[in-house]
């Protein structure tokens, strides 16, 4: 059993029937019949009308929307643990046009809104002599598996707001947090003042797309020059579209999701079992325990992957479950060793 990411899952049958059969010749570039579908289907989904704005990628889709609601001399504000700080390079520097990174600590890897307001505060008072916030970004879930509820992004949206900023959310696991919460997406996208979404799927069972939801449609102009100036404007689009309109076609998304947050609970049970201790209580499909060396070792020899996670701690590791891991065979693990 591999959780050494939800990236190894492979394509889930209904988005590859898609693929299949947006085969016939097609108009190029957002031109096709499927991709004129995109930004009803996903209205409907947020109940707001949207303009979506698909790329093959999560990276894209964080740097392209990002890029929309930042000036080359602005910043972005996010935990130091958010995924565009940590994971991106400096691509948010690169599609921002000399963007930068403001960073801040928070539990388990969550901005709390009282600190945001504090930091927002205190970095907005320095004038022309240094970079001045433009922009808050939340990882939901964030990169230690802890999703941001109701509640609490709709007071980030309330502090942003109130500070006159833009609003952007890294959704790559959007669907996991949405199945975890129990909530209507609006909720915690634009009720919550919400700009710009990266809605993710390539980890959720699709083969190579995310989406770009734009609560303001205006921007949608300058997002797609984004793209295309970035290289990330597909020719043969109609292959993206299928994928999203399969994806939220009869709640696949949240089906899948509910799968692999379901099985990183049943891990988390039978890893507790066998010794180890979590580092967090799973909410979602990404799981973090701390376990001795010899644990590892034996869950090594059973055949499981997974990988260390230094930043959780030296005994930590990171097990990521997906919308087709075997549960039955996970929670039957500590009578298998």
């Amino acid at each position: 059993m591999n959780f050494s990411s939800d990236n190894v899952s492979p394509i889930c049958p209904e988005i590859l029937a898609a693929i299949a059969e947006a085969s016939d010749p097609a108009l190029p570039y957002g031109a096709d019949a499927a991709s004129q579908q995109l930004d009803q289907a996903f209205s409907d989904l947020f109940g707001k009308e949207v303009a979506v704005v698909p790329v093959a990628t999560g990276t894209a889709a964080n740097l392209v929307g990002l890029s929309a609601l930042v000036s080359p001399f602005g910043g972005v504000a996010c935990h130091h643990q958010a995924h565009i700080n940590r994971t991106e390079s400096t691509g948010v520097a690169f599609y921002g046009n000399g963007a930068k990174l403001l960073t801040m600590d928070g539990p388990s890897a969550k901005l709390l809104p009282e600190t945001l307001d504090a930091f927002l505060t205190r970095e907005n008072t320095h004038g022309m002599h240094s970079v001045d916030p433009e922009c808050v970004a939340i990882t939901q879930a964030t990169e230690f598996g802890t999703i941001y509820d109701v509640d609490e992004v709709q007071e980030i949206g309330r502090v942003t707001k109130t500070h006159g900023m833009k609003f952007f959310m890294d959704g790559a696991r959007f669907a996991n947090a949405i199945a975890a919460l129990g909530c209507h997406p609006a909720d915690i996208t634009w009720k919550a003042g919400l700009d710009v979404l990266s809605f993710g799927a390539t980890k959720n069972g699709a083969m190579a797309v995310d989406a770009i939801i734009l609560f303001d449609p205006s921007l949608r102009g300058r997002v797609e020059k984004a793209r295309k100036r970035g290289g990330h404007l597909f020719s043969k689009h109609r292959y993206l579209a299928a994928q999203l309109l399969a994806y939220v076609k009869d709640d696949l998304w949240l089906r899948n999701a509910r799968h692999a947050n379901q099985a990183a609970g049943a891990l988390c049970q039978s890893l507790e079992t066998l010794g180890a201790r979590a580092a967090f209580t799973p909410q979602g499909n990404e799981l973090f325990v701390h376990m001795d060396d010899d644990l590892a070792e034996r869950l090594r020899k059973a055949g499981l992957v997974f990988r260390p996670w230094p930043a959780v701690g030296p005994d930590a590791f990171r097990f990521v479950s997906g919308w087709n891991s075997p549960i039955e065979a996970i929670r039957a693990l500590p009578e298998t060793l």
